[in-house]
């Protein structure tokens, strides 16, 4: 594996200290919380690859030391993306009636909220919104410019 920036490991220090200052000070954070202390480095890891790469879902489970986070932190770090644009399109595809590259909007909102990694009205708001999603006269929208958008991030 790659060795971390020192920028990286001074960055996940700060996280661990809040995350350990909020837990007690003990110098320890619970595995419970690992994808929260992933998310805010920034990462965006699924809670399959959390439980692979050693959190928990229960409280009080597992604890761990900053120095037996940071290898789960470069794990998750280095962990391919799940997905491409082609495997997305053709997911989508199955709700495209017509062939037409459409979804309707209610349809996106459930697969986003009812499948994989499910995400809040809140969550699917500021994604619709981040991308510029907008639906047509008929409810639908391009699913095709939708997942390019989504797949190419936040603009900076």
């Amino acid at each position: 594996m790659a060795k971390l920036s020192g920028d990286e490991i001074e960055e996940c220090t700060e996280v661990f200290d809040l995350f350990d200052f909020w837990d007690g000070r003990d110098g320890l954070v619970d595995a419970n919380k690992v994808g929260d202390f992933l998310r805010c480095l920034g990462l965006n890891p699924t809670e399959e690859l959390l439980l692979k790469c050693g959190g928990t879902q229960t409280m009080g489970e597992k604890q761990y030391k900053l120095d037996e986070l940071m290898p789960i932190y470069q794990e998750v770090l280095l962990a391919k993306a799940a997905g491409t644009a082609a495997e997305f399109i053709e997911a989508f595809k199955t709700f495209d009636r017509e062939g037409q590259g459409f979804i309707s909007s209610a349809e996106l909102r459930h697969c986003l909220s009812a499948m994989g990694d499910r995400l809040t009205d809140v969550e699917m708001e500021e994604i619709l919104g981040f991308t510029g999603t907008e639906e047509d006269l008929e409810g639908n929208i391009k699913y095709g410019e939708f997942i390019d958008k989504v797949m190419a991030g936040p603009e900076k």
